[in-house]
This record gives structure tokens, C-alpha cells and sequence, in this order.
């Protein structure tokens, strides 16, 4: 959390406990304290950190996002810089104007080596399949950066949620908002336009891996006009990669593999929403073989963020990388 943003946080905090609230802003404001004392009990040895949500994706103001967007990265950058060995950073981008957004990733990744960029879900109800964002994709794909969608606030509330706000957000809205999103993308052509381009989705792919093959086969007869180089599930898993954080499941993770292939999906632990030692505990004892642990756990983030291999051995002998939001 950069100083400023929490007014941003309050349309989430709000609907929490007063001290769960508190507990959650200390940890965000922590870099090297508890935040690190634990990454070293669980032998997580890098962290990927970014802007807590919904951040500048809330603001009205295309200026003030902007001007939010930078003083954001440069504190990150900052922060990053006193301990670079355990912690690399994801952009907070003003997507309000793509153009700008485009500007500002380009400037954080060749001024601070920033890994790639999270953005918490549309802007002002305006998603990023629209051709105007292609200026957006086009820098994202030549600074081979990959772009993290985090989930955020339904722009407008359908009538499917009214009278129970326990699904509209993180329990389920939040995963069905950024799947749709993600999907739009797919359908609107954004992967074929931009073939080397990668978006992340936390949450274990929120639910997206598991309906590869309805996708394939209902689009085959329901195109609605809508043309694609290739069947919709070859692009998750290819283009479309995922984390495990907030979803610590044997079941989960082991149908995940199965259908995105184990290169494709990364250990990460949705911190300090989730729990370290939990999400540490149950990647090291998942039933899954050691070469698939180790692409899971370090593999997989060292070639995707372009991290340099090395580290600590945890308890299973496999080293570990984490995107942590």
C-alpha cells in the first residue's frame, strides 16, 4: 500500500471487521518486517509486489491517476531497491488513457526493472478488449512484460447479485468478473493480434482452466460472427497463464495441471489476504512430482519474469517463487 491509496481500499475494507481491517493495512504498509520474517520461515525466497486493489482503476480522473500511477511506482521502486535480492514489482497503470498507460509501463520497466504490470479489473466500466488499448498491448508485448488481472469491484451490480452482497465480491463476483474479462480478451481477438503477448490470472486461473473444453465445443456452434486463429483453449495455458494464490487444493491444482500443462501455472500466495505458512505448507505437500513442484514453485516465474535462477533450498528441496498481491 502506497501512502495515499487507502482511500482507494475503503470500498473493500469497509465491509470487514474494524481491527481485521487494521491488521491487513499494517501488513500492506510492511516491506521488510513481518512481511520478510515470513517469506523466510516458509522459504519463499522472491516476491512480486504490487499496488493493494482496486488502486488508481477506481479513480474518475484520467489526470490524477496518472499522477497516482507514478507516485505509486517510484515508491514501489523505491522500496524494492533496499532489498532487490528478495523483491521485484508489478506497475500500477492509469488505464484510463492507454496511451499513458503504455508510457508508464514502458518507463518502469527500462527506468526500474518493474517485472510486468497488475491492474485490478476494468476502468470506469471500460474493458481492455476495446481496439483503443491496443497501443497498450503492442508495449506490453515488445517489452515482453505480462500483465497481471487482479479481481476487482463489478462496475455495475446485475440483478443476479441483489440482496446477497456475500457473492457480488471475493467469495464470487470478483472471480466472474475477471474470468469474463479474461475471456473477452480471448474472444476479442486481443491474443491474435498480439500472439506473444501474456495475461496472468490469479485465483488458480479463476475457473477459466476448467471449461477449456465447453469453451471449444460451444463456440464451435455459437460463434456469434467472432473468428479466431485457433480454438479458444489454446490460449489458456499459453497465453493466458495462472497462479494457485488464495486457492490452496490438491483437487484444484492437480485438474489445473491436467488441463493447462504444468508449465503454466505458478506458486503464489495472495498475501497478507491469504496466509503464508498455510499456502507454503500445501504447495510443499501437494501430490505432485519434483520437477513439477520445482516449475510450479520457481521454474516456471524465473523464465515468465526473466529471474535469474538461485536461492534458498526449502524442505523439499524445491526453490520458491511468489507473486504475492
Amino acid at each position: 500500500m502506497a501512502p495515499g491509496f487507502d482511500e482507494y481500499t475503503r470500498s473493500f475494507s469497509k465491509h470487514i471487521d474494524a481491527a481485521a481491517a487494521a491488521h491487513l493495512a499494517a501488513q500492506l504498509s510492511d516491506f521488510a518486517g513481518v512481511r520478510l520474517d515470513e517469506m523466510d520461515a516458509a522459504g519463499i525466497d522472491f516476491a512480486i509486489l504490487s499496488q493493494a486493489a482496486p488502486s488508481v482503476q477506481a479513480e474518475s480522473d484520467a489526470s490524477i491517476a496518472l499522477a497516482k500511477a507514478k507516485r505509486a511506482n517510484d515508491f514501489l521502486a523505491e522500496k524494492i531497491a533496499t532489498r532487490a535480492d528478495r523483491f521485484g514489482g508489478f506497475a500500477t497503470l492509469p488505464m484510463q488513457d492507454p496511451k499513458a498507460a503504455a508510457c508508464e509501463m514502458e518507463r518502469c520497466a527500462c527506468e526500474f526493472g518493474l517485472l510486468g504490470a497488475l491492474v485490478n479489473g476494468q476502468t470506469g466500466g471500460v474493458y481492455y478488449d476495446d481496439p483503443a488499448f491496443d497501443v497498450f498491448w503492442e508495449t506490453m508485448q515488445s517489452l515482453d512484460v505480462p500483465l497481471y488481472l487482479h479481481p476487482a469491484n463489478l462496475f455495475s451490480v446485475p440483478a443476479m447479485y441483489r440482496d446477497y452482497p456475500v457473492i457480488e465480491g471475493a467469495v464470487w463476483g470478483w472471480g466472474v468478473e475477471t474470468a469474463t474479462h479474461a475471456l473477452r480478451l480471448l474472444f476479442g481477438g486481443v491474443f491474435d493480434r498480439f500472439p506473444k503477448l501474456k495475461v496472468i490470472l490469479g485465483h488458480m486461473g479463476e475457473t477459466l482452466p476448467y471449461l477449456r473444453w465447453r469453451f471449444d465445443s460451444r463456440f464451435s456452434v455459437y460463434t456469434h460472427g467472432v473468428k479466431l486463429a485457433r480454438k479458444p483453449s489454446e490460449y489458456i495455458g499459453s497465453n493466458i497463464l495462472i497462479t494457485t494464490s488464495g486457492v490452496c487444493s490438491d483437487a484444484a491444482l492437480m485438474g489445473a495441471i491436467g488441463e493447462v500443462g504444468i508449465d503454466a501455472v505458478m506458486f503464489s500466495v495472495d498475501y497478507p489476504y491469504e496466509s503464508i505458512p498455510v499456502a507454503a505448507d500445501w504447495i510443499d505437500a501437494a501430490p505432485i512430482s519434483e520437477t513439477a513442484r520445482a516449475a510450479i514453485c520457481h521454474g516456471n516465474a524465473e523464465r515468465v519474469f526473466r529471474l535469474p535462477p538461485g536461492g534458498s533450498k526449502s524442505a523439499t528441496g524445491s526453490r520458491r517463487s511468489t507473486a504475492t498481491v
